[in-house]
Order: C-alpha cells, then sequence, then structure tokens
C-alpha cells in the first residue's frame, strides 16, 4: 500500500457562547441540579455548500457539536449530524440539451474479421433527478458473424484529490438490458427506459471530492472487447417542468376547444323513428320554416356548428315507397352483369 494521503477543506466554522459570562467578581456560573435547555441558532453562509457525501475514501458531513466546559474536570461534548444539500436545477439551458454518439467496432480475430458492429445512442437531456426514468434512443447494426447483447447502465464515478494526487472509485447504480440481435440483424430502442436509483446528487464545485454520473450503451460480443458508449449525465434535485407543463398547457387547450361538442351533443343520443310514424313531407313543410330561426349568440354557443347539428338532428329520415316517384315512359333495358 502507498502513502496514506489527506485533505480537508472547512465551509463552515460557527462558535457561539450559549451561556452567559458570570458577572463581575466571581469566577464559575453554577447551574442548580436539573435540567437545563439553552436554544440557539445560526445563520448559513450565502454562498452555496458542498452537498452531504460519504464515499468509498472520503465524506463531506456537516455537525453541530456542543461542549460543556467544567473547571477541574474533563469537557464533555455530544454532536449530531447535519444534512446538507446543494440545489442543481436541471432546467438549465445546459442540462437540458439531448447527448448524441455513435461508433463503431470491427469484430475479428487476427486476420479473421467478421464485420463491424455499429451502435448509435441518444438523451433527450443531460440533467435527471432521483426517481426518473433516462427513455434511451438506440440503433443497433450487427454485421458480425457473432450473436450480441446490448445494455445500458448507469455509473457512479467518485474522485478524491489530495496532495496533488488522484483516486477515483467507480460503481454501477443501476443497469437493463436489451434483446439478443443475430448476425445481420439490426435493432432499435425507441425510448428503452432505465430508472435513476437513489443517489447522492452530482457535486462538481467541491476542491477535493466530486462525485459524476454517466449513461453508457454497450454491446457485449462474445470473444471480443465490448463496444461502449458513455454519455455525461448530471442528477439534479430540482426536476425539470418543461415537458409536463407543456403536456398540461396541450391538455388544457383540447378540453377547451372540445368543450362545446359536450353541450351540443346529447349523453344519450335518441333512437331512430319507424318510418311508419314519419309525418309526410307535405305536412313537415307547413311546420318547419324554410330557413332556420337566427340563434341568440349570447344565450347558445356563438358557434355556426351548433346550429348545423340542431337542424340535423330533428329533421326526419326521407320517406320510403316502393313506387317510382319519377317513372319514365319508355322502359329502358339495359344489360346486367354479374361477377363472382
Amino acid at each position: 500500500a502507498g502513502p496514506r494521503r489527506e485533505a480537508e477543506v472547512r465551509y463552515l466554522d460557527v462558535r457561539q457562547s450559549l451561556l452567559r459570562r458570570p458577572p463581575a467578581g466571581e469566577e464559575s456560573l453554577i447551574l442548580l441540579d436539573g435540567k437545563h435547555e439553552f436554544p440557539f441558532s445560526f445563520q448559513l453562509p450565502q454562498e452555496p455548500l458542498v452537498t452531504s457525501f460519504t464515499g468509498k475514501y472520503g465524506s463531506i458531513q456537516y455537525y453541530v457539536k456542543a461542549i460543556l466546559e467544567r473547571p477541574a474536570a474533563p469537557d464533555q461534548s455530544v454532536q449530531t449530524e447535519l444534512q446538507v444539500i446543494s440545489h442543481i436545477d436541471v432546467n438549465s439551458p445546459a442540462l437540458l440539451t439531448p447527448v448524441l454518439r455513435s461508433q463503431e467496432k470491427m469484430v475479428g480475430c487476427w486476420f479473421f474479421t467478421s464485420g463491424p458492429v455499429s451502435l448509435s445512442a441518444k438523451i433527450e437531456r443531460k440533467g435527471y433527478c432521483n426517481g426518473e426514468a433516462i427513455p434511451i434512443y438506440a440503433e443497433i447494426e450487427n454485421c458480425s458473424s457473432r450473436l450480441i447483447v446490448p445494455k445500458a447502465a448507469i455509473f457512479q464515478t467518485q474522485t478524491y484529490l489530495a496532495s496533488g494526487k488522484t483516486k477515483t472509485f467507480r460503481q454501477m447504480v443501476a443497469n437493463v438490458r436489451g434483446n439478443h440481435i443475430a448476425s445481420g440483424s439490426t435493432d432499435t430502442w425507441n425510448g428503452k427506459t432505465l430508472k435513476i436509483p437513489p443517489v447522492s446528487p452530482s457535486i462538481l464545485d467541491c476542491c477535493i471530492i466530486r462525485v459524476e454520473y454517466s449513461l453508457a450503451v454497450y454491446i457485449h460480443i462474445p470473444g471480443a472487447k465490448k463496444l461502449m458508449i458513455e454519455m455525461p449525465l448530471v442528477i439534479g434535485t430540482i426536476p425539470c417542468i418543461g415537458f409536463s407543463s407543456r403536456n398540461s398547457s396541450i391538455t388544457s387547450q383540447f378540453s377547451m376547444d372540445m368543450s362545446w361538442l359536450a353541450l351540443t351533443m346529447p349523453e344519450h343520443p335518441e333512437a331512430p323513428p319507424n318510418y311508419a310514424d314519419v309525418v309526410s313531407e307535405e305536412e313537415f313543410s307547413r311546420h318547419v320554416p324554410a330557413y332556420p330561426p337566427p340563434i341568440d349568440c349570447e344565450e347558445q354557443l356563438c358557434c355556426p356548428v351548433f346550429a348545423y347539428i340542431q337542424e340535423f338532428r330533428f329533421q326526419p329520415p326521407p320517406l320510403y315507397s316502393e313506387i317510382d316517384p319519377h317513372p319514365t315512359d319508355v322502359e329502358e333495358t339495359q344489360p346486367v352483369s354479374f361477377m363472382v
């Protein structure tokens, strides 16, 4: 093992005295037997603090420590940890931009190559939050002679810097597997989802500890190194509201535009009348005016379609008769042919 290297950065150091000073002439303040409570508060600095984190080789911790000083006796102390979160808004333009990568690999052994395997992948944006499902768009083409398997995973990379040296720790936090792709075949991921598990947000503004994420889409090739595409990923704390607000506005606009339909069409349409119950054409013409009366726009919906629907709904069906109302003087005979 190499030499141990350490680094420390202090972000906050606030000290308060919870007991008032003893009066003049007295050396110390004497508390009577019993329970004593001393409320206190302090203001966090305006500049952003780094998010609390506990990693493989280091941690970022905030805590409150109370010390009781006693004359001629050892000090007593107790401390409790505070969780601090530095917010990352994924609605920033830099985190809303899509990420696209593509790569190709020749598969073979020595001089015997079987063909290339190509991969292209895309994610809609760079920033996501815990619990979100990342839709992955990918195209895989297998021109090799082997059976390949596409996969996707989220990796967390912890980087520690101390005394000019760097140490990293990388681990997989989530993964998903695709279907096998035979030789000469292709496959498309049209939004295959990979859910983000509960992980620490990205830490990018600390000089000794960094926590970064990436989304890797890779292909397992038997007998060869895997083909991998890695896209940067930022885990934030403020979720994206662009798509949800747009969907809600579209939904409200659609319901507003289609509201007239619910008012004009009945919930249970009437059954069509029987032909025997329909009045004659002459009687109907005496009761129905040639033109429909004008519609008051204030009382109705001020929509011409409403008038057309009303006229269509209450007009009786045409009269039925087996006798031709317009017979011809000369009977026309025409050959009729049937095709089966």
